[in-house]
């Protein structure tokens, strides 16, 4: 053995890959190949603000519907010499390997930056599995097994998430109010920003509707009020919420009002956007998933369903169909062959069921009510207009209960869903 030999450096592809953030805003990034990790990489890309050109004969529909919308340059044409000119950055993903190979020589003359969907060995550069929480972005490298890449972010971005990977939150964060929309009762169900909000809010104020099981994650210095135990004094119930929400914000703190299902709907969320707004203070709403939709498909119903209904109404029931408040056109709603939900309604159903009956439904019309939706505690019964008022009270259905009138009742797999 040589001297020369036994000092020999490892191969480049031995060493480990240099960790880098690129600032790619404005700079030209070329893609080779419109298929599928063409697709799933596009979208980073024009989020970094590069100017984007896709070299390809062909795209899939999605790809082409960023070059329609003018998020890219789509030249539709295979590979040719001189294509890197100017680029700093480029994705080679063709199915041609002579092509892929000719790219990344040119790639290695011009000095740019080549990352091989085909053969990360002869790259110049890796794509790090990336995901994003609380501001922070996660990129890892494991070598050339992407798969475990994929899997360590994973497990990092969900600990950032859900608390139980401590990240130091910045020293000058800025206070805010979010109106943030819980889901339906399963805390599985709200959203990742809902979450992520409730992390680091310093004030709670909940509904009893909102996901009560989050509370408990919360860290012990959060304070967590009760919206329906806000001493009202001289105000309504609705103008006490608004009144906390306005105190804790002006005081500086962080203040989530967590709401069931979505903030504006039947939520009264724009009544205390409305609110804060009168006093110059700014909010965030994050919408929910609505009980009106996901309560009924937790119970195996479809709103709507090919060849049976191509509309859903959703409807409030929490004033009857004869209270001169009542701001709901119900004649037109028996009149609907779609399907009809209604939230709040369980004390009124007996006198919605005979109004729509009596402006031409059919009394045999299938309903379901689903009591406790998505939580552990959910059930579904099951009636006709003209059987409801009975069976809720032999079967003592209580709120808060969805109830789903229409053909699409009698739908659904025949098995339960999970």
């Amino acid at each position: 053995m040589t001297e020369h030999a036994a000092h020999a450096e490892p191969a480049a592809h031995e060493h480990p890959a240099y960790p880098v953030g690129l600032r790619l805003a404005g700079r030209r990034v070329v893609v080779f190949g419109g298929g599928q990790v063409a697709q799933r990489r596009l979208p980073a890309l024009i989020a970094a603000g590069a100017r984007v050109t896709l070299v390809s004969p062909s795209a899939t529909p999605s790809v082409d519907a960023m070059a329609e919308a003018g998020e890219i340059t789509w030249i539709k044409r295979r590979y040719e010499a001189g294509d890197l000119a100017d680029t700093w950055y480029a994705l080679v993903a063709t199915s041609d390997p002579a092509a892929n190979e000719a790219i990344s020589a040119e790639a290695e003359r011009t000095r740019t930056w080549c990352v091989r969907s085909d053969d990360a060995a002869a790259a110049t550069a890796w794509t790090p599995a990336t995901g994003h929480s609380e501001g922070v972005t996660v990129a890892v490298l494991t070598g050339h097994d992407p798969r475990r890449s994929a899997a360590v972010r994973d497990a990092i971005v969900e600990g950032l998430r859900d608390g139980s990977l401590a990240a130091p939150a910045h020293r000058s964060r800025t206070p805010f109010v979010a109106l943030v929309g819980g889901g339906p009762g399963d805390p599985d169900l709200i959203t990742v920003r809902g979450r992520r909000l409730l992390a680091e809010a310093d004030v709670v104020i909940a509904d009893r509707l909102g996901p009560r099981d989050l509370l408990s994650e919360l860290p012990p210095h959060v304070e967590v009020i009760d919206a329906a135990k806000i001493p009202y004094g001289r105000f309504m119930a609705q103008e006490a919420i608004n009144n906390a929400l306005i105190e804790h914000a002006k005081a500086g703190k962080s203040v989530v009002r967590l709401k069931g299902g979505d903030p504006f709907v039947f939520g009264r969320g724009m009544e205390e956007a409305q609110a804060l707004a009168a006093e110059g203070i700014a909010c965030t709403v994050v919408p929910g998933i609505s009980s009106s939709i996901s309560v009924p498909g937790a119970a195996g119903i479809p709103v709507t369903h090919r060849g049976v209904a191509h509309e859903f109404t959703v409807v409030s029931g929490h004033v009857a169909p004869d209270d001169p408040r009542s701001l709901v056109d119900w004649a037109s709603l028996a009149r609907l062959t779609g399907t009809l939900v209604i939230l709040m309604g369980v004390d009124k159903i007996g006198r919605i069921a005979e109004t729509l009956i009596a402006h031409g439904k059919s009394p045999g019309t299938p309903l379901a009510l689903v009591q406790e939706g998505t939580t552990a505690a959910q059930r579904r019964v099951d009636a006709t207009l003209a059987t409801v008022a009975d069976t809720v009270r032999a079967q003592e259905v209580r709120p808060p209960a969805v109830i789903v009138i229409g053909d699409v009742v009698a739908e659904g797999p025949d098995k339960p869903l999970s």
